[in-house]
Parts: C-alpha cells; structure tokens; sequence
C-alpha cells in the first residue's frame, strides 16, 4: 500500500558502554534510513534514565542535521511543559536556518521522565503559575508564526527561518487529536503508547472530520530475520499506566517504574493498570503485513517506527522493513 515510513529513535545505551557510542549508532541509523528513502527521523526526550542518551532531542537534532542531507529530522518530542515556549520556538528556528526544510518540531505533553527529573527541570518555577499544556502550545504556535500580529508587540524568536519548520503535535486521545486540529498542527497519534483501537480511530476521525488530513501513526516494532525471535524479544515489553488522582496519567515500562514513580511523586493513593503490548513484531514481511492492514483499516498515509531492537541491530530492522516493502505479501504471517 502507498503510506511513508518514519524512524523514531531513543538513542539506547547498551549497558556498560560509553554514551558516545550510542549516539555514533544512532547517526548511523539515521544516514541508514535516509539512504533506504525513510520520509522522516525524530529522537526522543527522556530524562534521568541512564540506558537512554536521548535527554536532549534540539543538541541532538543539529548533529544529525550536519551528518544527513535530505531526510527530515525532528523531535518526537520535546516535552513543553518543562520549557519557555518562547526559548522552544527559538531552538527550532536556529534548527530550521541551518536546515532549511527539513526540520520538524514535534511536541509532547508527557513528562518524558519520573517526577524528580521533573522537579529538577522546572526548579524554580512558580506552580500555581504555571499555565496547562494547551495555553503553552497556544504561545508556542504564536511564537513560531510568520504574522508578527499574533506575537507579543517587539517579541520574535529570532532568527526568523526563510522555510519555517512543520509543527506536529504527538498525543493519545481524542483531546489531543481535536487539539492539533484546531491550531492547524499535524497530529501524530501515539499507539504505542494508547493501543485501544476505538481510540485510534476515534482520535483519527476526529482530526480528519476538523482538519481535512490525516494523522501520521507512531508505533513501536522490533524486527529480526527470525521471526519467533522478534517476537521472544517483543514480549519483554509490557506497558503499565500509573493513574494519580488530580495528576496527569503517565506510561511505564515496568512494575517496578511505576512504584518508582508514586514513590518520587510523594503519593501512595495511585492504581496501576497493566496493558497489553502494541510492539509489531516478526521479521520484515510481518511489520509491513500488520501495517498494511493498518493503513486499509484506519487510511494511514505515514508511519513512525520506534525500532526497539537492540544495539546495532537497529540498523538490520530498518533494512528488513525497507526490503520487505518491494516484495510481494504472502497471505498470512511467517511463522
């Protein structure tokens, strides 16, 4: 079927090894899909997690913006609630000048890392002051907007890019959905971390029905040549959602994190909920059935793949969907 194929990478740390190392390989990945006609590559903003060199997606994206030459590169995403939209807007400015066309600004609600991570990045701040998500993307996109009028009269976040970059904004709901819509943000639908399909197609329809387009899907994969091993490795990944009463509900990926998480946030009323893995997982023939039969079903037009392999093993994945794709489709699954 005819939809594009994105990367989306955490930059993970093999443990023991220097976190050079695991940047090295992830332009490495990048050069690799951008070679093998991969539409898009984003890093993502974790903190305080020592198996992820990801922490800073704006550092990262300059990198790999003088190490590739067509691909687009973005963030998936940078966390805006931590930020001054105003220095957000800037960054990707200066990323878009030195790129020019080719630079994505991909935002996030989520926390991108327990509460103490949280605390240290919003030290300093006045809480009860602090606006909600939507009022802080509402003066990103004014920020980020060629009609001085809508800025703050002398306020520009220079410097001011000839081609600006494409705003998308990553979510799970509905709300989201309607949200991207309504400023004129592409939305890019994140089932790895909400697979309910009801969602899915709720959140699509509702930004098609407001928007006239269709949302890019985000999803997590993990490919291999062997088929039963991907899957062996796809069932090490279970998410867990934390529930806090009066706080935003985050996603996990352990037990283990999730105590963690109440423990940092000062809390012992919180519930857990266990859900069901999302991660595709086969060899290359398997993940582009499964999202073939995504695109037919939900009319997708673009996919970003959150490679889960290991290591180096990242790069074989992108290979073997990017092989898989010319072949013709058996009629069911490898075994």
């Amino acid at each position: 079927m005819s939809y594009a194929l994105s990367v989306l990478d955490k930059s993970p740390i093999v443990r023991g090894e220097d976190p050079a190392l695991a940047l090295r390989r992830t332009v490495a990945l990048a050069q690799r899909a951008e070679a093998l006609g991969y539409r898009r590559f984003w890093v993502a903003e974790h903190h305080n997690t020592p198996d992820l060199a990801s922490s800073s997606p704006e550092v990262l994206l300059a990198h790999l913006a003088a190490h590739t030459r067509s691909i687009r590169i973005g963030s998936g995403g940078v966390m805006l609630q931590h930020y001054s939209p105003y220095k957000v807007a800037e960054n990707f400015n200066l990323l878009a000048a030195l790129a020019p066309g080719r630079i994505d600004i991909g935002i996030g609600k989520a926390p991108g890392g327990l509460p103490l991570s949280t605390k240290a990045l919003q030290f300093g701040r006045d809480l009860a002051q602090k606006p909600d998500f939507r009022t802080q993307l509402e003066e990103l996109d004014r920020f980020l907007s060629d009609d001085a009028a809508r800025r703050p009269e002398g306020l520009d976040a220079t410097p001011r890019p000839r081609n600006a970059g494409e705003r998308h904004l990553l979510g799970a709901s509905v709300e989201s959905a309607a949200l991207a819509a309504e400023l004129g943000w592409n939305f890019v639908f994140a089932r790895h971390l909400n697979g309910d399909d009801a969602t899915l197609s709720a959140a699509i329809s509702t930004y098609r029905d407001a928007s006239g387009r269709t949302p890019v899907v985000a999803l997590a994969a993990v490919v291999a040549r062997s088929a039963a091993e991907a899957r062996a490795q796809a069932e090490l990944f279970t998410p867990y959602r934390v529930h806090i009463p009066g706080a935003q509900s985050v996603t996990v990926g352990s037990e283990a994190q999730a105590a963690e998480y109440a423990r940092q946030a000062g809390v012992s009323d919180y519930t857990v909920e266990r859900r069901q893995s999302t991660a595709l997982a086969g060899d290359g023939t398997d993940i582009i059935a499964a999202l073939d039969q995504l695109a037919r079903q939900h009319g997708i037009a673009e996919f970003i793949i959150d490679f889960a392999n290991a290591g180096d093993s990242r790069i074989e994945a992108v290979e073997l969907v990017a092989a898989a794709r010319l072949q013709p489709l058996p009629t069911a699954l490898s075994a």
